[in-house]
Order: structure tokens, then C-alpha cells, then sequence
């Protein structure tokens, strides 16, 4: 049967509950993983590791992205022309659902969907938005579930299976603004230790 759902995964432990939803209802997809976003180089091969570990368990196809690791690509698509919250992380889910699209209508998929849709701390009715103006662009539907009803059964899941699940979004930016505290009490240290002098 021909495959007619592509679902953009951000990651592994996100695309658990997706994929069992999708499963359980008889549609047919295949996984794409385009992540530009995900920094640095380690980190972005980790999370292509738990993605291919949840391919596996679950037993579903996902097509890598020949772009690979896109640092450049993002910094220059989305960082350069909108660095701050929450500008920034919608231009990210546009420039990830547009490539999505784009290779959903090239390989012939009927319609696209992702698995930021899962996600409890991503901007939900952005990304419905985004995926719906991208899909009319592009002739395709949008495939739109509210996939975040499954986020504790998701998680409980991957901690089940063991799979690395990471602690910031993907991009340098969210993985400062993880530490924002740490990293302010740092600076009023070192001012301090300046002022005093030697």
C-alpha cells in the first residue's frame, strides 16, 4: 500500500506517541528527520541515534535529510533574520515544515504532518498555523492531531526502552536560555570579582 502521511520528527522520544497514534489508525506514513535546528554536532548525532534506536522498537521507515547537520542553514535562515523568542522558533517550524512539504509533494505523499504537534513546550497553535499555510502552498493537506494527550504515556515509554532523551529544543539558543539563571549568576559573580580588583 502506498505510503500517504510524511511526519516531519524533531526526535525519537517525541515521535513515539505519534507514530503509535498513526499506527493504530491504519494510516500509512514514513518519518522524515530534517532537524537544522539541533546543535551542536554531538548532540544532533545523538539524537539521529535514539531515532534510529525508536525505528526499531516500533518498526516504522524514516528518510534522513542528505542535508545532515545544518548548522549554517539555520543560522543563516533563521537566526540571521530573527534571533529572539518566539520570532525566531516560528520561523524554525516554518523553514522544517516547508522542507517537509516540499519533499512530501516531490515523493508523491498525499499529505505531511509532525511531531512538534506531541510537544507540551512548543507554540501548538503556531505550528497548526504554519503547517496549514505551508500545505496550501504546496496543494497538500495538513495533517493536524493534537498529539500532546499522549505526552506522559510518550515519555513513560521512552524511559521504558532506554533511549537518550534530551534536555533543551535544539538550537544553541534554547540551549542558553536553559541556563539563563546559572549564566546570570555567573556574570554577577565575575562582576564582582572585577570590582574588588587583585
Amino acid at each position: 500500500m502506498k505510503d500517504e502521511l510524511l511526519l516531519h520528527i524533531c526526535c525519537g522520544p517525541c515521535s513515539i506517541y505519534p507514530v503509535e497514534v498513526l499506527k493504530k489508525k491504519g494510516i500509512n506514513f514514513k518519518g522524515l528527520f530534517y532537524n537544522p535546528n539541533i546543535h551542536p554536532f554531538l548532540e544532533f548525532e545523538r539524537r539521529v541515534q535514539a531515532l534510529e534506536e525508536i525505528t526499531e522498537v516500533l518498526g516504522f521507515e524514516v528518510i534522513y535529510h542528505p542535508s545532515g547537520y545544518g548548522l549554517h542553514q539555520w543560522l543563516e535562515g533563521v537566526w540571521s533574520k530573527c534571533p529572539n523568542r518566539p520570532g525566531r522558533c516560528h520561523m524554525c517550524y516554518k523553514m522544517r515544515l516547508e522542507e517537509t512539504a516540499r519533499i512530501s509533494k516531490e515523493l508523491g505523499f498525499t499529505c505531511f504532518s509532525s511531531t512538534l504537534l506531541y510537544s507540551i513546550y512548543q507554540d501548538h497553535d503556531a505550528i497548526r498555523e504554519i503547517g496549514n499555510g505551508v500545505a496550501r502552498t504546496h496543494g497538500l493537506k495538513f495533517y493536524y492531531e493534537d498529539f500532546r494527550t499522549g505526552w506522559k504515556e510518550g515519555k513513560d515509554r521512552a524511559r521504558t526502552i532506554g533511549i537518550y532523551t534530551q534536555p533543551y529544543c535544539g538550537c544553541i539558543l534554547s540551549e542558553e536560555e536553559r541556563y539563563k539563571k546559572r549564566i546570570e549568576r555567573q556574570r554577577k559573580r565575575f562582576r564582582e570579582e572585577v570590582r574588588k580588583g587583585p
